[in-house]
């Protein structure tokens, strides 16, 4: 009994072709091309986290440097740890700030930074009340 020699071919076969592993060396190359943009973008991501997280933490800690604002207003800027931070305050305009004993500004403070993944910006408004001047100040 002869066997037909395509039934003959294919058990003489052993291992796989070349295209065969071509293919599956294109697919694993896409895999892990893939793999390595998901772990970088991710990673850039935990680093933007961090820094907006750091500039929040010195946004609250200038917030909380006052709890009043004398009557000329409030206004400065520095640089802390690679953050550059600017802090502006304006007299607030409302019918209901005339009618208060104590008047009220609002406090702008705005942190920005250039290092790390990305550039950013971070700001945060608040009220103050306005303090009366302690002796021996000035008043402008």
């Amino acid at each position: 009994m002869r066997l037909p020699v395509a039934l003959l071919n294919r058990r003489l076969q052993h291992g796989f072709s070349l295209l065969e592993v071509l293919v599956a060396f294109a697919i694993m190359a896409m895999s892990v091309g893939l793999l390595y943009r998901m772990a970088g973008g991710s990673a850039g991501t935990v680093a933007d986290i961090a820094q907006k997280q750091h500039a929040v933490w010195l946004a609250e800690s200038l917030l909380a440097s006052r709890n009043s604002v004398r009557a000329d207003g409030w206004s400065e800027d520095g640089d802390a740890a690679g953050l550059h931070w600017q802090v502006r305050s304006k007299l607030f305009n409302s019918p209901i700030n005339a009618l208060q004993k104590v008047p009220l500004h609002v406090i702008e403070v705005s942190i920005s930074w250039s290092n790390g993944v990305r550039p950013g910006q971070f700001s945060v408004t608040t009220l103050l009340p306005e303090r009366k001047p302690r002796a021996g100040e000035g008043v402008p």
